[in-house]
């Protein structure tokens, strides 16, 4: 039988949202905040000419730097000031994520320190954003000069000065991510993420039909890549929404003199606990050095950089390598962070709920553990195989990367996920209207 939640989420609908007065305006100022956003992806960086500059974007778009423009929505084809876009914030994330599980004084700072423990932990965050930003922000400003023609005028005033542009667009963005969180609908971080991509779809597909038109890609080729597109949607909708629920019984209580029956409940765990998280960790890390590495190579630079820059390059196997292996173990990462087995087990302890043949406490925690690890093996291979889907297209059929895996994944769980946002709050919204008319009704009486 349905919950009352999930009654109420069945009746919702466009007269509701009418009413919402709150979640309308969360929808507009999320609305305007992604607008600020992609105005900023077209404002370039100063001291650079444009048209020098596309053609050597043009030679390198194939590659690491194609990718990054991907998550930058454009913002790197135009060397606008958000062309570092989050990616630093996101590979700062890791390492904080990553050394709070091996502190024990950040893993105390994370778990007991509250919402003061939480502050102090972003604090650290943006700190280290500062860093990478300023380490990737000035490796680019001297892989323009060392492309002819780039830069205006070389020295160390294009340099300062494109450190602290680049360095302070991604901070404007991390502080614009969070702004929409807490005042918008959904995850700001991923929706910025997500709006860049959207943008230049409709480009990309204007750029594949042409390649198409000019016989560069045969026309079955993009039927085909059409029908991949839809079955990999289909895959991931199905995979996000896949879970494996486990029987939770509850035993007979007496209340009273009220003798109360012992009820069944499930505990849902999804098959890919930790969501779109693990592909974007990849390719942060991925693109952290060899950013710096693609545009270092277009000029006169040390051989090593050269061979860093052919190595990590898009459907090369070290890079595939690389990019597998970090999505498998930040599906494990990510999982064990969101989700704690020996809580799930206290709490069901407490309120009286028990595994069938399981007994309560650690071995509960066991066996919740040896379910989620078998169900996230499952979910870090889907995510795997749907990611390399664009880098083996990219390196086979020369098309954009925007078509592909990586972009629909995004798409598709920021979507869902934004959406059941949105459900919550029409569902928090009717229950607040189902209770004023109980109270009202009581009064009358």
């Amino acid at each position: 039988m349905a919950s009352a939640a999930e009654q109420l989420a069945r009746n919702l609908s466009f007269s509701t949202l009418g009413k919402a007065k709150d979640l309308q305006q969360r929808i507009w100022f999320t609305l305007g905040a992604l607008l600020v956003y992609r105005f900023g992806t077209y404002i370039p960086v100063p001291g650079i000419d444009p048209q020098a500059y596309g053609a050597t974007f043009e030679q390198a778009q194939q590659g690491i730097a194609g990718m990054l423009n991907m998550f930058a929505g454009g913002a790197v084809e135009r060397m606008a000031i958000f062309a570092l876009n989050l990616i630093p914030y996101i590979t700062a994330s890791i390492i904080i994520q990553v050394l709070s599980t091996a502190s024990p004084k950040l893993e105390a700072l994370r778990k007991e320190g509250g919402e003061a423990g939480r502050r102090k932990i972003n604090q650290y965050t943006r700190y280290l954003t500062v860093v990478f930003c300023a380490v990737q922000a000035y490796g680019i400003a001297v892989g323009l000069e060392s492309s002819q023609g780039v830069v205006l005028n070389p020295g160390w005033f294009f340099r300062i000065s494109t450190v602290i542009t680049l360095v302070g667009g991604t901070m404007f963005l991390m502080w614009l991510g969070e702004q929409i969180t807490a005042r918008g609908v959904g995850n700001g971080i991923s929706l910025i993420i997500f709006a860049g991509i959207v943008a230049n779809l409709p480009g990309t597909i204007v750029q594949t039909l042409e390649l198409s038109r000019t016989g560069a890609l045969p026309t079955i080729a993009v039927v085909g890549l059409l029908v991949l597109a839809i079955l990999v949607i289909a895959v991931i909708v199905f995979f996000e929404r896949a879970q494996r629920r486990l029987l939770i019984q509850y035993p007979k209580r007496q209340v009273g003199n009220k003798m109360f029956q012992g009820d069944t409940s499930h505990l849902p765990l999804k098959l890919n606990t930790a969501g779109v998280i693990p592909v974007i960790f990849g390719s942060s890390l991925l693109l952290l050095p060899a950013t710096i590495a693609s545009f270092a190579a277009q000029g006169d630079a040390p051989q090593w950089l050269s061979v860093i820059s052919a190595l990590l390059g898009r459907g090369q196997p070290l890079y595939l390598i690389l990019f597998a292996t970090f999505i498998i173990f930040f599906a494990f990462f990510y999982t064990a962070i969101v989700f704690n087995p020996s809580d799930t087990a206290d709490n069901l302890k407490k309120s009286g709920g028990f595994i069938p043949g399981i007994r309560p406490g650690e071995r509960t925690a066991s066996h919740i553990d040896y379910v989620l690890t078998r169900i996230t093996v499952a979910g870090a291979l889907y995510l795997t195989i749907v990611a390399l889907i664009p880098e083996v297209l990219v390196s086979q059929l020369n098309v954009s990367q925007f078509i592909g895996g990586t972009s629909l994944l995004i798409m598709v769980t920021v979507t869902l996920d934004t959406i059941s946002q949105i459900q919550s709050h029409l569902v928090a919204q009717q229950y607040e209207g189902l209770v004023k008319r109980s109270r009202l009704g009581g009064k009358r009486r």
